[in-house]
C-alpha cells in the first residue's frame, strides 16, 4: 500500500513496463532511499490488468533467515504448509498454471536463498514474471536488472524547467502535505532546485528535508544542511558520494531531533516490521527515557517523519522503515545498548507469547489469531536472538513452545518446524522445555501430514518427559500418539491412547492442545469405525465446552 502520492519516474516506469514484456526476472537495483520499493509497487499497479492470475507482494525486508525466505513466500501467496520435506515443489506446482507477477521486495541481504528459489521457480512455472528489489544484482539465471537513478535535478539539462524538474516536484508535493500553503514559486524556486541538487535527488533525503519546514524556511534548510555535509563529510571514506548524501541527509534529521528523540530512534530499531505503544515503553524506556514520556517522544517523531504512525483493528502502530531502522541501529551500537534491547525485546515477546498461549482457548481467540500474526516479524526477531546467542536456547524453547498455535492454527506450520527442529539440535539435554517443544513439534508434524515426523516426536518427549519427571508432557506425548495412529489409520491404538488423554484432561482447564483435540480425533476415529451415537456424543459434550469458554478454532471441527 502507497501511504503518499507517487511523483515522477515517468520514463523510467515505462521502460519497465517494456523489459516486463521482455524479461521473466527484473532486479530493481539502487542506493537505499532511491525508491526502489515505490517503483515496485507503482509498476505493479500499472500492469496489473496483464496477468490473469494477479499480482503478489513479499516483502523480505525484515526476513534474517534464508532458510524463511520459501514460507515466506507461501504465505504471502496463501498456500497451505506443507512438509518441508516437500521443498520448493509445493510452490512451483501451485505456481505452474497461473500467469502471475510476483515481487520479491528488498532481497540484499538474502540474495543467494533468492537467486536460487527464483530459478527455480521459473524454471517449472513458463507462465510466472519475477520483479525484485535489491541493491545488488542477485546473479541468477535470465536476470534482467535495471539501475534505480536518483531524481533528475535542476541543471542536468540545458534547458529544463525548474518547475518541472522530478526532484523539485516531489519537494513541493511533500512540502505542500508539511505546510497547507506552501508552493514552489519564483521566490523559492531556486533555493528549492540548489537544496535538491545538495541532496542529489535521493527522494528519501528530499522527503526527510521538506519536513523541516514545519519550523524553517526552504533558505534556513538550505544554509543548515550546508553547515550539515560539511560537519559529516568525512562520516565515510569508503561511502559512494550519494551514500554520503543519503547518510547526512539522514545525520541531519537525527541531529534536529530532541535527545529524547534521538534515544528512542536508536532503542526502536530493535522492533522488526511494526509495534505498538506498550511494546516500546517496555522495550525502550530506562535510563534518561521514563515510560511515561515515551508516547510524546513518539509523537515528536511521527511529527518529524521518522516514524510511520497508522490504525489498525487492534489500535495505534507505528514502524520505522528500513532505511531509518538500520540508522538507528548503528547509533544503538555506539550506546552499546544493542545486547540488552535485543533481550529486553525477546523478554517482551516471550511475555506476550505466554499471554497468548493462555488466553487462546478464551473468548478473545479472534483477537489473538490477528495480534500474534501482526507481530509475525517481531517474534522472528526475538527467535533469532535467542538461536544466534549461546546460554539463550532454553528460552528460545520456551518461546517457540508458548506459540504452538501459531505454529499449527495461524498458518506458520513450516515455519514452526525449521525453528523448532534448530532449537532442540541446539538444546539436546532432557528438560522440561525440551519436552512441551517435542510435543509442540508432533502436534505440527501431525497437522502436516507427517505421519512417522509426528510420532517419532511423541516418542522421543514421552521418553524424555519420564526421565525429568514431567507428568503433563507424557500425558501430551500421549495424545500426539493416539494422534499418529489415527492419521496412519490404526483405530485400536488411537482410540487406546486419545481415550486416556480425555480422561486425565476432563475437569482440567487446559483445553488446548490437549482435552479438545483429542475429543475430535477420537469422534473421527468412531465415525471411521460407524460408531455415530458415541461420536456424536463426545462432539456435543465438545460444543458444549467450546461455547462455554468462548472457543471457536476446535469448535468448528466438532
Amino acid at each position: 500500500m502507497e501511504h503518499t502520492s507517487f511523483v515522477g519516474r515517468t520514463r523510467l516506469l515505462a521502460s519497465l513496463r517494456q523489459r516486463l514484456q521482455e524479461s521473466r526476472l527484473i532486479t530493481v537495483t539502487g542506493i537505499g532511499g532511491v525508491g526502489k520499493s515505490r517503483i515496485a509497487l507503482r509498476l505493479a499497479h500499472q500492469v496489473r490488468r496483464r496477468f490473469r492470475d494477479g499480482v503478489w507482494y513479499v516483502d523480505l525486508a525484515r526476513l534474517q533467515d534464508p532458510a524463511m525466505v520459501y514460507h515466506t513466500i507461501t504465505a504471502a501467496l496463501g498456500i497451505a504448509d506443507q512438509s518441508p520435506r516437500e521443498g520448493s515443489d509445493t510452490l512451483a506446482e501451485w505456481l505452474a498454471e497461473r500467469e502471475i507477477l510476483l515481487i520479491l521486495d528488498t532481497c540484499e541481504h538474502l540474495v543467494d536463498a533468492c537467486a536460487q528459489l527464483t530459478e527455480d521457480l521459473l524454471g517449472t512455472a513458463p507462465h510466472l514474471r519475477i520483479l525484485a528489489t535489491s541493491r545488488r544484482s542477485l546473479n541468477a539465471a535470465g536476470e534482467h536488472t535495471v539501475a534505480v537513478p536518483p531524481l533528475s535535478v535542476p541543471g542536468e539539462g540545458p534547458s529544463e524547467n525548474p518547475f518541472t524538474n522530478e526532484a523539485v516536484e516531489l519537494f513541493g508535493t511533500r512540502a505542500s502535505a508539511v505546510v497547507p500553503d506552501f508552493a514552489v514559486d519564483e521566490d523559492n524556486v531556486a533555493a528549492v532546485a540548489e537544496l535538491c541538487r545538495r541532496l542529489d535527488g535521493i527522494p528519501l533525503a528530499i522527503e526527510l528535508a521538506a519536513v523541516r519546514l514545519r519550523t524553517l524556511s526552504v533558505e534556513q534548510i538550505l544554509a543548515l544542511l550546508a553547515d550539515r555535509f560539511s560537519l559529516l563529510a568525512g562520516a565515510s571514506r569508503t561511502a559512494l558520494p550519494r551514500h554520503q548524501t543519503l547518510r547526512a541527509a539522514i545525520g541531519w534529521s537525527h541531529e534536529l531531533c530532541e535527545p529524547a528523540e534521538r534515544l528512542l530512534w536508536a532503542r526502536l530499531s530493535v522492533f522488526a516490521g511494526d509495534f505498538d505503544l506498550e511494546a516500546a515503553r517496555q522495550v525502550c524506556a530506562g535510563d534518561a527515557l521514563p515510560a511515561g514520556r515515551i508516547l510524546d517522544v513518539i509523537t515528536g517523531l511521527v511529527d518529524k517523519s521518522v516514524l510511520l504512525s497508522f490504525a489498525t483493528p487492534a489500535g495505534q502502530r507505528y514502524r520505522l522503515i528500513d532505511t531509518l531502522r538500520q540508522y538507528g541501529g548503528e547509533w544503538l551500537d555506539k550506546l552499546r545498548e544493542t545486547q540488552d534491547l535485543r533481550r529486553r525485546h525477546r523478554d517482551y515477546y516471550l511475555r506476550l507469547a505466554e499471554l497468548s498461549e493462555h488466553s487462546w482457548s478464551g473468548p478473545r481467540q479472534v483477537h489473538w489469531f490477528s495480534r500474534m500474526r501482526q507481530e509475525h516479524d517481531n517474534i522472528r526477531v526475538a527467535l533469532d536472538y535467542c538461536l544466534s546467542t549461546p546460554g539463550e536456547e532454553r528460552v528460545g524453547l520456551e518461546l517457540l513452545s508458548a506459540l504452538w498455535f501459531l505454529w499449527v492454527a495461524c498458518g506458520f506450520a513450516r515455519e514452526g518446524v525449521v525453528y523448532l527442529e534448530r532449537a532442540l539440535t541446539a538444546s539436546p539435554t532432557p528438560s522440561r522445555e525440551r519436552c512441551k517443544a517435542l510435543w509442540v513439534l508432533a502436534y505440527i508434524r501431525s497437522a502436516q501430514g507427517d505421519m512417522a515426523g509426528a510420532l517419532a516426536a511423541a516418542e522421543r518427549c514421552s521418553t524424555d518427559a519420564v526421565r525429568v519427571g514431567d507428568s503433563g508432557a507424557v500425558l501430551l506425548a500421549t495424545k500426539m500418539q493416539g494422534t499418529a495412529a489415527m492419521l496412519q489409520g490404526d483405530a485400536k491404538k488411537a482410540t487406546a491412547l486419545l481415550g486416556v488423554a480425555i480422561e486425565f484432561h476432563r475437569g482440567g482447564r487446559e483445553l488446548n492442545p490437549g482435552l479438545l483435540p483429542a475429543i475430535v480425533e477420537l469422534s473421527m476415529v468412531l465415525l471411521a469405525q460407524g460408531e455415530f451415537e458415541e461420536a456424536e456424543t463426545l462432539l456435543a459434550d465438545c460444543l458444549q465446552v467450546c461455547q462455554e469458554r468462548g472457543e471457536l478454532w476446535l469448535r468448528s471441527y466438532a
